[in-house]
């Protein structure tokens, strides 16, 4: 055997240039028209697509970050607790009528809805006007 018979095991293949002119015809096996079937395409990057989905910021269409109180009316208040407790979050959380959010207190909200006969303290608790009235009105107190 000598130098000029041995041949390589993988000889160089080129890339078939498709389109210019030979045995391919028509559309030198590009399909029909559209972004594709061009020369010199360039594919819409994938992250333009992305951006395009996500809306522009403008107030309306974004929910508000601010964590809103859980709601509590009046009459369940009267139901749960006797004449002259205290009534602050530990005890609602304690009675299972709020939940904790993410490991913290949640904020509440005494709403005015239904009677009261029972006077109760109130501490560190948001109150609506109606539901101030009320609890005032029975003798109970705000903090």
């Amino acid at each position: 055997m000598q130098i000029h018979n041995l041949k390589r095991k993988t000889p160089n293949t080129r890339k078939v240039k498709v389109g210019r002119g030979g045995k391919r015809g028509k559309t030198s096996g590009r399909g029909h028209k559209g972004q594709k079937s061009r020369a010199g395409r360039k594919i819409r990057p994938e992250i333009r697509d992305m951006i395009k989905k996500i809306p522009k910021k403008r107030g309306y269409r974004f929910k508000s970050f601010q964590i809103r109180p859980q709601v509590i009316n009046v009459s369940a208040l009267d139901m749960l607790f006797e004449n002259g407790d205290n009534v602050n979050v530990r005890s609602l959380l304690a009675r299972e009528v709020v939940n904790k959010k993410k490991g913290k207190n949640p904020k509440v909200k005494i709403l005015g809805n239904g009677e009261i006969k029972k006077k109760l303290n109130l501490e560190g608790l948001l109150v609506s006007e109606i539901a101030k009235g009320k609890i005032e009105k029975v003798g109970g107190t705000i903090k």
